[in-house]
């Protein structure tokens, strides 16, 4: 019996990883599947002996540090609200028909349409939640009405919502650099073009399919007589050129230093109430409905935040750290190469399980004093370009988590949103050819540095 309760003890943060990843599919709100298997797995060990219950008040200060005093994710619920009044206003409406008439030739038009607004809204809102949410919204039954693969319909758009997180402005980004004691308005010049070229592989892709296989995507019904130009530059002007503006301004004020990343979020918000008074659509009922929605929205997120910090903080009490560094000392990894190559793979792999913000909490800590005592001088030219190019690379890779089971964020606000036909099942089946066109865009910024080095060195970030 001793026997049995010390072999128990010894893998219970095994035991642990393998039970959330299972119960998650029992169909219970996320966060309360971590949080209740965090307590679960605090009262095992404290049985055990290997834990202190006493220290899960920790749980409350970490969660209020992470989160309550944090002046950056003042961001998150600002920027949810403006995708509410973009939402409510018909702004976003607007910029989906405007793009829709100037792509009509383009093979898979809507869904290229959905892609592009996706990419538009990620440097204007810069929250996940609040794009995916936003484009399931406009995009996603007009998809289905036009007969759309379903795949293909939430695959796109949750892989354009998910751009949301490293194109600039991004939550995440900001976080990463106060985590890695490096420039936010670096790792912001940094994420530009590898974010773009996600969207462009993304692209190609669902133009090929729609090339390939028109039943998946096929070309738009009851789209009528060819638009003149007068009709189409009325389009465009009321639908892009509003968000477009939008997008400038905010990133704008970042880029030019009139405004923090924090505060930019303030600025896109008043952008967004002027576009809605210029649509017409500014009064109190847009405005409750707008208040009303991304007050759930936040509360959503930072639930699952909550219940994401309570299982990382028993993960790693019960000894999931030092599984993780017998892992790589039994692996013997000690080339530089190998040492990168290694955190790449193991962050894939964490987010699987664990939010990007808990990924960074385990593995930072971790690794980057491991990695900061090598030299990449040889590949980049100078050492001081690796941390911008890591935390490209680790941005890129941190956003695939939100598009892999069970526990992608992207998955979970979708569920949401999407029709009854759609199962949990299909949404995960959806984002399979999207993660590895995410995987083969990180290999690029690995190979091509210049990707995420030549901006911040433009910018003079990198001086």
């Amino acid at each position: 019996m001793d026997m049995l309760l010390n072999f128990v003890a010894d893998y219970l943060a095994i035991i642990m990883f393998v039970t959330v990843f299972l119960v998650i599919f029992s169909g219970f709100p996320v966060a309360f599947v971590l949080g209740g298997t965090a307590l679960l797995f605090a009262v095992a060990g404290w049985a055990l002996g290997i834990f202190r219950l006493e220290s899960l008040q920790i749980v409350l200060l970490r969660a209020w540090g992470g989160m309550a005093t944090e002046p950056v994710l003042v961001a998150l619920p600002m920027f949810i609200f403006m995708g509410s009044v973009l939402l409510r206003s018909g702004v976003a409406a607007n910029m989906m028909k405007g793009a829709q008439a100037l792509l009509r030739p383009v093979p898979g038009s809507l869904a290229v349409t959905v892609m592009i607004i996706g990419t538009i809204l990620a440097a204007s809102i810069g929250v996940v939640g609040a794009s995916v949410v936003l484009l399931s919204m406009i995009g996603l039954p007009e998809m289905l009405r036009q007969n759309y693969s379903k795949h293909l319909a939430v695959g796109t758009i949750g892989a354009a919502g998910t751009l949301g997180i490293l194109i600039p402005p991004s939550v995440m980004l900001v976080v990463m650099s106060e985590m890695l004691s490096t420039s936010a308005g670096g790792l912001f010049a940094a994420a530009v073009i590898p974010g773009l070229v996600l969207s462009g592989l993304f692209l190609t892709y669902i133009i090929a399919v729609a090339i390939i296989n028109p039943k998946a995507a096929p070309r738009q019904i009851e789209q009528g007589p060819p638009l003149s130009w007068r009709e189409l530059g009325g389009n465009i002007l009321r639908g892009l050129v509003p968000m477009t503006v939008l997008m400038i301004v905010v990133l704008g004020s970042i880029f030019a230093g009139f405004a923090t990343p924090t505060e930019s979020s303030g600025i896109g918000v008043a952008g967004a109430l002027l576009l809605a008074w210029m649509n017409s659509n500014l009064n109190l009922k847009m405005l409750k409905d707008a208040i009303h929605e991304a007050v759930r929205a936040n509360a959503l997120v930072f639930t699952i935040i909550i219940g994401a910090t309570a299982f990382s903080y028993v993960f790693r009490s019960i000894g999931g750290d030092d599984t993780v560094m017998e892992v790589l000392l039994a692996m013997g990894i000690d080339n530089k190469w190998e040492i990168l190559i290694f955190i790449m793979v193991l962050v894939f792999l964490l987010g699987f399980a664990f939010d990007w913000i808990e990924v960074c909490l385990i593995v930072l800590p971790i690794f980057v004093p491991i990695l900061l005592q090598q030299d990449y001088s040889d590949y980049l030219g100078d050492n001081k370009y690796f941390m911008p190019w890591f935390a490209t690379l680790l941005a890129v890779n941190l956003q695939s988590s939100f598009m892999t089971p069970p526990f992608g964020g992207t998955l979970f606000y979708m569920r949401g949103t999407v029709p009854p036909g759609i199962s949990m099942l299909d949404i995960y089946k959806s984002m399979v050819p999207f993660v590895i066109l995410q995987l083969t865009g990180l290999a690029l910024i690995a190979a091509f540095p210049w990707l995420s080095l030549w901006l911040p060195s433009l910018g003079g970030f990198l001086d």
